[in-house]
């Protein structure tokens, strides 16, 4: 298949920097929107799990179902993996009871589970193979599981070790650093490189989320859920339509 008949096929976008940026928009969106609907509007986690899985559920089928790459309803479909990570990542944590190093440890094995199986099935994880229904099924809910971990990861670094929120920012921030440096000087795959830097943006946006949103006795800036959430939208809205969006080419 050449690379133009690959990029037809593509409903993922090319990964580039604005790529990454509105990847840390959303990611941070999902835990003040998550949080918003789980604590501000009182409706719990398992109720806010149960309303993000379903808008998630609807997203994944349109993307699924979608002729060709939208920007829009790849970054909605996103969005509602970093909502419905939050909320299940809390339920789990604290709800359940399993604590933030047990939700990481099941969470981590889901994610290898998911990635093992892809690409025993179809030969590859790569971003530029997603071209088939069954290739897109595995890509969003390996995201989601990637999505639910970093929520996990990221309340474990804060709280459980001890790092705070600007901790624990400056420390997935320097892990994406490395990463980033990997990329343009080391032969290390760039699918690898790929899948860590995509978890390691999730509690980065979750500690980032958590340092907006929680009170300023906990090390937070005490802003308004609501607020928060509503200007990280209008940002990551402003990046998808300020900035060209091309569909996944074919992996050199």
């Amino acid at each position: 298949m050449n690379t133009t008949q690959q990029e037809v096929l593509s409903k993922v976008p090319e990964v580039t920097l604005i790529f990454w940026i509105i990847k840390i928009f959303a990611t941070t969106l999902g835990e003040t929107g998550g949080d918003a609907l789980s604590m501000s509007m009182g409706l719990g986690y398992l109720v806010s799990t149960g309303i993000f899985a379903a808008i998630f559920a609807v997203a994944v089928m349109v993307q699924i179902m979608a002729k060709k790459f939208h920007p829009v309803v790849y970054w909605t479909t996103i969005i509602a993996t970093t909502t419905v990570g939050t909320t299940l990542a809390d339920f789990a944590d604290r709800s359940l009871g399993v604590g933030y190093a047990g939700g990481t440890t099941i969470l981590l094995i889901l994610l290898a589970a998911s990635l093992m199986l892809w690409y025993r099935m179809l030969g590859s994880v790569a971003v530029d193979s997603v071209s088939s229904p069954k290739s897109e099924m595995f890509y969003w809910v390996t995201i989601m599981f990637s999505q639910t971990l970093g929520t996990a990861l990221g309340d474990w670094a804060a709280d459980t070790a001890g790092l705070g929120y600007g901790g624990g920012a400056l420390l997935f921030g320097s892990m994406l650093a490395i990463i980033a440096a990997a990329y343009y000087r080391t032969k290390i795959s760039h699918t690898v490189l790929f899948w860590a830097a995509f978890i390691l943006t999730r509690p980065l946006g979750a500690v980032v989320g958590d340092f907006l949103d929680k009170p300023v006795a906990n090390g937070g800036l005490a802003l308004s859920r609501y607020s928060a959430s509503a200007t990280l939208v209008a940002l990551i809205v402003f990046c998808i339509f300020a900035f060209s969006h091309r569909p996944a080419g074919k992996a050199h």
